[in-house]
């Protein structure tokens, strides 16, 4: 173990390596955060030429309502680690607002251990079998004129999953 420390300590230069730990489990959920942020930019425009093409010009895409749908939904999946790990996720506080710091942390901790993390976990096993038939059989709109690649949206289910536990 002394072996195994001193290369830590030459690679990190003494610093800790939780230090870095944290700095890689920070990075995942502000890139796809900000990768989040700019399909709300996506998600204005759409809006704005699926109304444009039906009221204007009385024609209906598919493909972009689809890619409306699939925008707004991988929006809260990406953005669900960030707004864990900013505490800006949606919480009833009525008592928890009082707390001690101390106390908001314990809850904290039994939250994620009691509730986050085993639901997250039961969501990622059961999606591991729904996304790989879907790659599988390169699943594809059921809709005339859908998109072909509803199988790489359904993949975000275990990137979800991932940047959730990592996070929590």
């Amino acid at each position: 173990t002394i072996i195994i420390s001193n290369i830590f300590n030459h690679i990190f230069r003494g610093k800790k390596i939780t230090t870095y730990i944290r700095k890689i489990l920070d990075f995942f959920p502000s890139f796809f955060g900000l990768i989040s942020s700019w399909l709300i930019l996506a998600m204005i425009l759409l809006t704005a030429i699926i109304v444009l093409l039906r009221y204007v010009f009385s024609q209906g895409v598919v493909a972009f309502q689809e890619v409306l749908i699939y925008c707004h939904g991988a929006l809260f999946l990406l953005c669900a680690a960030l707004a864990l790990r900013e505490n800006a996720h949606v919480r009833v506080d009525i008592f928890y607002r009082s707390m001690t710091e101390k106390t908001k942390r314990i809850i904290d901790l039994f939250g994620h251990l009691l509730f986050l993390q085993p639901v997250v976990w039961i969501i990622f096993l059961y999606s591991l079998d729904y996304v790989a038939f879907s790659w599988s059989i390169s699943e594809t709109s059921a809709e005339p004129g859908g998109l072909p690649i509803v199988y790489v949206y359904k993949s975000i289910l275990l990137l979800f999953s991932i940047l959730l536990i990592l996070q929590s």
